[in-house]
């Protein structure tokens, strides 16, 4: 893998940590799965990289996170974080980055910001919802079905976090579009 592109997982996984610091909203009736400005950082992280260097960028953040560096929201590290009910949102995190990333590529011949809102939509949700409801089912004690109904509350802020991904990638794309690794 060349410099370059160590360097840019590096600096997604670096941005994933830094959206981070913003500050968790915490659901009590979810287990205590926070709302946090990260899983837009995957979303970035796919549309992008594309699908190998933003699933990488965020196995490296997970990676970081396991060693003990406090990079989740709320200041949240170690290996504890993944027996919590939190775990299947952030095993989903690098498959919702990788589908969002080949969704992209995929659909290359689209006008980038609607592309990029559904390689958002589709990985940074869908993806990460198909893993991160069964782990609130199983690690809360819930039914699945409570579980998905009780998740729903997520997905206003993800729809935000959807548009600001297409937004961001559409700027990125008219000022300097190489910049967007997904496509090339």
């Amino acid at each position: 893998m060349a410099d370059r592109s160590l360097v840019h997982i590096a600096f997604y996984a670096a941005l994933i940590a830094a959206l981070g610091l913003v500050p968790p909203v915490a659901i009590p009736f979810l287990g205590g799965v926070p709302i946090t400005a990260q899983t837009l950082g995957v979303m970035l992280a796919g549309v992008m990289l594309g699908p190998v260097r933003g699933g990488l960028a965020v196995l490296l953040f997970l990676f970081l996170v396991a060693l003990g560096a406090p990079f989740l929201s709320g200041g949240r590290g170690g290996l504890g974080v993944f027996a919590t009910p939190s775990v299947g949102f952030l095993i989903g995190w690098p498959v919702g980055a990788f589908v969002a990333g080949w969704i992209m590529r995929a659909t290359s011949r689209m006008n980038i910001l609607a592309s990029a809102a559904v390689s958002a939509a589709v990985g940074g949700i869908v993806v990460v919802y198909l893993f991160g409801i069964p782990g609130v089912a199983y690690m809360a004690g819930l039914p699945l079905l409570k579980a998905t109904y009780l998740s729903a509350i997520y997905i206003p802020g993800d729809l935000v976090k959807v548009a600001i991904t297409a937004l961001i990638t559409q700027t990125v794309a008219r000022g300097l579009p190489g910049a967007i690794l997904s496509r090339s």
